[in-house]
Parts: structure tokens; C-alpha cells; sequence
């Protein structure tokens, strides 16, 4: 992949993110070195993709597989640290802003434009989505066929830990108080993965 400065930021960030949970788990500074070096490794080896909306997603699956061989723990322990350093970041919640601001239909134009974009399948790692206008179901839906997540896990022989990434969507919309409904998902077996997001209303889990 080539080296531009969004890769190297967002790898940078994530292990910012995580290091002070992994000192918290007693994992040696020699893993969390490795961890830092591995990542740079895959990076520098993964096919190019150039969608700019979702390459923050796919450095993050490579930085999750980088956890996974290094750190000396479960997947599921993994995507925990992830997820609680995540959750606790206040540059990744400002950054995700609100959902009356993601949701706004002005931005469907641009959302038209980067669906047709996808399905030119410019780079071999791309997502290829489909974006559902607002209907009386949902706000906003995606429909992708196509994961860069799932493609790059597959390149480094772990589909496996794919999964674990989409759970992120959850804590993602609820961070913006959004409501997320998905059926199915690429990693575990769909045709497609169903994006539908809504503004939270009471009673809204």
C-alpha cells in the first residue's frame, strides 16, 4: 500500500489509543512494540485501496491484525481494548460528530457519487456499496457487496477476525446517537452487509 500521510496518521492513532490499556493488561513493552511494527509491515504490503471515506476502516483491520499476533491475547480481548479506547477517545467522538449532521440529506449527492465511484473497482481492496436514500424505514441505508475489512483479513490469512470489526459499527452509531439495524454482515457469511440508520428515538436501545 502506498505510504501516504492518512495511513500512517490513522495507524499512529489507534495504537495511541490502545497503548495505555495495554500497560493497564500488563503486555510487555516488547508486544506493544511489535504490535506497532507489525502493523507497518502489513501496511507496507496490503493492496491499495482508494476510498478516502474508509480507509481510516482499513487501517484499522490491519491494526487489529497486528493486536492479534502480538499481543498475546483472544480476538475478543483484542476488539475489547480497541473498543474501550475507542469509546474513551474524545478526538474519535468529535471526529464522528452527530447524528442529525450524518444523516442530513444534503449529503446524499456525495453519498450517490462515491456509490457509483465504488462499483468502478478502481483498486483490488475497495468497498462496493450501494446508498439507499431516506424511505419510511430507515434514514439512510448502505448496501455493501463488497468489504475492504473482509479482503485485506483474507490477504493475511485470518477472515476470521473480520467479525469483530463490524461490531465497531454499533458502538459508532451510538456514539453519534444513532439507531443501527443490520441483518447480516460479509464476515459472517452474507451476501452483503444492510446498513440501516435512524435518529434515535425514546425508547431506542
Amino acid at each position: 500500500m502506498k505510504k501516504t500521510f492518512k495511513a500512517w496518521f490513522y495507524g499512529y492513532y489507534f495504537h495511541s489509543v490502545c497503548k495505555p490499556i495495554y500497560k493497564k493488561r500488563g503486555i510487555s513493552k516488547k508486544s506493544i512494540t511489535e504490535i506497532a511494527r507489525e502493523h507497518k509491515k502489513i501496511t507496507i504490503r496490503a493492496k491499495d485501496m482508494n476510498d478516502d471515506k474508509l480507509i481510516s476502516s482499513y487501517i484499522m483491520g490491519i491494526y487489529f491484525i497486528a493486536m492479534n499476533r502480538n499481543a498475546g491475547l483472544s480476538a475478543e480481548e483484542n476488539y475489547k481494548i480497541l473498543e474501550t479506547g475507542l469509546a474513551s477517545s474524545k478526538v474519535f467522538r468529535k471526529g464522528l460528530g452527530s447524528a442529525e449532521a450524518y444523516l442530513d440529506e444534503k449529503n446524499l449527492p456525495g453519498r450517490m457519487k462515491w456509490a457509483e465511484e465504488s462499483r468502478q473497482r478502481k483498486n483490488e481492496n475497495n468497498w462496493v456499496v450501494d446508498v439507499l436514500p431516506k424511505c419510511d424505514e430507515y434514514d439512510l441505508g448502505y448496501e455493501y457487496y463488497e468489504c475492504g475489512i473482509c479482503k485485506i483479513c483474507q490477504d493475511e490469512g485470518c477472515p476470521e477476525l473480520a467479525k469483530y470489526m463490524c461490531r465497531l459499527d454499533y458502538l459508532i452509531a451510538d456514539i453519534m446517537n444513532a439507531k443501527l439495524v443490520r441483518t447480516k454482515t460479509i464476515a459472517e457469511g452474507g451476501d452483503s452487509c444492510d446498513f440501516r440508520y435512524s435518529l434515535k428515538k425514546n425508547g431506542d436501545s
